[in-house]
């Protein structure tokens, strides 16, 4: 079953033209679009919803990238977004221009003065993942500092050997596979480790779908890949994932639901999002989806491979929902290293 639904990313355009077709057919679509790492769990709801409705809501999820998603989302092209970080302060201010322009918005061809209003939901927590091939016998952890080494903007045409990161490694060519700048698993990994949103080398194999990353990886001895999660818990066996030491820190940490609830998993652990188009909760499909992905969201985010929130926050999540909370807790802006407790003070001052 999770094998079917991470695979079927790669169906592309013309798979999910054929179900937005049959979906108007049958006259009622809710439309999805964003960040690949959200993906899994948006499209495992989206299959246990539909099945309880007997098809006749239809959930179409696209994987434009966080970017990408919001994008069309502040276009009021879609109902939700998927997105792997929070709203940024560029998007935000699309969001609050959109409909004066003359661009398609859901509920018609022109919207009020403060444009697509958004509630967003923390859905889950993400433990961003760095591994190498399962015949890499050289790397047991990384350093932070190696990873920036690695991936800074200086590297590029430079750092090209793994004995150029670290001596100790082979004298063999480094294979970066790594997310496309439109993702938002992109901006967290260059904030966390390059120190700064979207600073990274650009000689390296990029792709908004994660499926193309896991690829790469598990066919070269020499790459070295990241992503969410549940892209590594779907190919255990074609990836080895490497334990992580922090800033500062003396200890390797691996990426697991317990490290990540302990808050030890450090810089790499992230909590992801829905952002609901607050026009889209005046249809009952839209409000009764919501609704089951957050009452559903524990079983299926330990399905898919992620970290579930604790009962509170989906019981705090859904209140804001219900309550048509506007706005985001993060000024527009990624944050490192947010913590469990922290993300419940935040949904509750939203």
């Amino acid at each position: 079953m999770q094998a079917q639904r991470i695979s079927r990313q790669i169906l592309g355009g013309v798979a999910l033209l054929a179900v937005m077709l049959s979906a108007h057919a049958a006259g009622t679509i809710i439309k999805i679009d964003g960040s690949s790492t959200v993906y899994p769990i948006t499209e495992a709801v989206a299959e246990e919803f539909q099945k309880e409705g007997k098809g006749k809501i239809q959930v179409t999820v696209g994987i434009s990238g966080t970017g990408g998603g919001l994008k069309k989302f502040c276009r009021g092209e879609i109902d939700i977004a998927n997105a792997s970080r929070p709203i940024l302060a560029k998007e935000m201010e699309a969001c609050k221009k959109a409909g004066f322009d003359g661009t398609s918005v859901i509920s018609g061809p022109r919207i009020g003065p403060n444009g697509v209003e958004y509630i967003e939901l923390p859905v889950a927590f993400d433990a961003l993942t760095v591994v190498v091939n399962p015949k890499n016998d050289w790397i047991k952890e990384f350093k932070v500092e190696e990873l920036k080494k690695m991936w800074e903007p200086a590297a590029q045409g430079k750092i090209t050997k793994w004995n150029q990161v670290n001596p100790a490694w082979p004298d063999a060519p480094l294979k970066l596979f790594g997310a496309g700048s439109d993702s938002g698993t992109f901006d967290y990994f260059t904030d966390a480790i390059n120190g700064k949103e979207k600073a990274s080398r650009g000689d390296y194999t990029a792709s908004e779908d994660d499926n193309v990353l896991v690829q790469g990886v598990s066919q070269d001895v020499n790459a070295i890949g990241y992503f969410g999660l549940a892209y590594y818990v779907e190919n255990k066996g074609k990836l080895k994932a490497v334990p992580i030491i922090a800033k500062g820190a003396t200890k390797a940490v691996e990426p697991s639901l317990g490290t990540v609830m302990a808050g030890t998993y450090q810089p790499l652990a992230r909590p992801i999002f829905i952002y609901v188009n607050a026009k889209s909760m005046a249809k009952p499909e839209v409000k009764a989806f919501v609704t089951f992905y957050l009452k559903n969201a524990t079983k299926l985010v330990k399905e898919v491979g992620y970290v579930p929130l604790g009962e509170q926050h989906y019981d705090q999540a859904l209140k804001n929902f219900n309550s048509k909370k506007l706005g985001t807790g993060f000024a527009g802006k990624n944050e490192v290293g947010v913590l469990l407790d922290e993300l419940l003070k935040r949904e509750g001052k939203l």
